[in-house]
């Protein structure tokens, strides 16, 4: 029986306590785009690292403005213990997609349609791919439009412990993007 906690419910001093984790370098991918601002950092609690993923994702809108992915939620447990789990973020979500076993999170790539121009419909971030410890690629149920690009470096000891989006603010009558761009945190 797993017991699912949201950072979101949690007490504010306690996500400011996760958010000041230590963590030893931040994974990047060079294909981002350029619209809106980084979030503040979402951590795992200490001694727990990203097991899982879900992705909160538009569909095709067919002629009104599409946006693709909007969120990214990362699930976090202790290493072999997947008896409590903790998530990141809210919202209307994909199924969950895990590493097997005893699993984490290592290294990313992220699927990105490139900035349209002044009369194109822009979505930016489409999906994502993960690589687990335990070697399987996971694939997130996101959008096709865009192309991957490479991976980001792999977290050498530990895993991926959290995350920062770069999100756009709704745009109201003009053409809205939403998720941009991601980095993530790895912690020993």
């Amino acid at each position: 029986h797993n017991t699912l906690i949201s950072m979101t419910h949690l007490p504010i001093a306690l996500r400011r306590r996760f958010a000041g984790r230590s963590n030893y370098t931040i994974l990047t991918v060079p294909n981002g785009e350029q619209f809106g601002n980084w979030t503040w950092p979402e951590m795992c609690p200490e001694g727990f690292y990203a097991v899982g993923f879900s992705l909160r994702v538009e569909s095709n809108q067919y002629g009104s403005d599409d946006t693709a992915l909007n969120g990214i939620r990362l699930f976090c447990s202790r290493p072999g213990d997947r008896s409590y789990l903790y998530f990141v973020d809210f919202g209307d979500w994909t199924d969950p997609q895990w590493c097997p076993g005893s699993g984490i999170l290592k290294s990313f790539q992220l699927r990105v349609e490139p900035h349209l121009g002044l009369f194109g419909d822009d979505t930016s971030a489409n999906n994502i791919r993960f690589r687990c410890s335990t070697n399987p690629t996971l694939q997130g149920q996101g959008m096709d439009w865009g192309e991957y690009g490479q991976w980001s470096e792999e977290c050498n000891t530990g895993g991926i412990c959290g995350l920062e989006t770069k999100m756009e603010v709704y745009q109201y009558a003009l053409d809205d993007s939403s998720l941009n761009d991601v980095r993530f945190h790895c912690c020993f």
